[in-house]
């Protein structure tokens, strides 16, 4: 057996659910005085399989924490077996698991549950992002004053948008902080939650829907400054301005915008 053909054979029997190897792959091995070839092989397809489940459970916790190890594998476990790891880093192994979910639970079952994925692979996106160049407060005070009516900002690349239709951000909050699971809600009005990473850490911050009109505006509509300005007199009339600027400086402070040149 040729080494490539080899791998192949090892690659199918880890990713077979039975421990059964084939009969070549195991006629290329020779066992040892104290570990037979079937038993070796057997602990390298568990070995496998649990570290698989072991990256799911790090990356999905809030999910793990709401259903339990019990039933929390036998879903990771249909979604490895339905969507096996094809990058050489298990990094983006939980790519597709919101979608999964969706499509594998009813409904009543996977609304919120898609959701707290979302969430949390979010967290997993913002963090693994490139830096960007964030715009900053003293760039911002170096404005001139023809700079500021066409003013126009991208998000950084690490800035993740959720609507969220249930609290979600506080399934995960009890989890990372170890306080009482809280039951799933649906939010009487949808929510907006921001992810982004300063530094090397991950923010998040829910938004009023005033705020979020406002910066949804910015970044996927494309105003500049004026523009955001004019539609903020709708709401704020005379001090439309100001609380333009008051968002502005916070969403820069926070270190989720770049400018974007003209």
């Amino acid at each position: 057996m040729r080494l490539n053909e080899w791998q192949l054979a090892f690659e199918a029997f880890l990713l077979e659910e039975s421990m059964a190897a084939s009969r070549s792959l195991s006629a290329s091995l020779i066992g040892g005085p104290t570990l037979d070839v079937d038993t070796g092989l057997a602990i390298y397809h568990n070995a496998y399989k649990a570290r698989l489940l072991e990256v799911l459970r790090n990356d999905f916790t809030a999910i793990h924490h709401w259903l339990g190890d019990e039933e929390f594998d036998a879903l990771a476990g249909a979604y490895i077996r339905q969507h096996p790891s094809k990058h050489y880093s298990l990094r983006w192994l939980g790519q597709g698991f919101e979608t999964f979910i969706r499509e594998h639970l009813v409904p009543e079952q996977s609304a919120a549950l898609s959701e707290l994925a979302t969430l949390e692979w979010a967290f997993t996106l913002a963090f693994d992002a490139p830096p960007g160049a964030p715009l900053t407060i003293e760039a911002m005070a170096a404005f001139s004053p023809q700079e500021w009516p066409v003013l126009k900002v991208k998000p950084t690349p690490s800035l993740q948008w959720l609507e969220q239709r249930f609290n979600s951000l506080a399934l995960w909050r009890s989890v990372k902080e170890a306080t009482d699971f809280p039951h799933s809600e649906t939010l009487e009005v949808p929510q907006v939650c921001l992810i982004w990473r300063s530094d090397l850490l991950c923010n998040y911050r829910s938004l009023e829907p005033a705020e979020a009109n406002a910066l949804h505006g910015l970044l996927i509509e494309g105003w500049n400054f004026a523009e955001l300005c004019a539609e903020l007199t709708v709401i704020y009339g005379e001090g439309a301005p100001l609380q333009a600027v008051t968002w502005l400086k916070q969403w820069v402070h926070d270190g989720m915008l770049e400018r974007l040149e003209r």
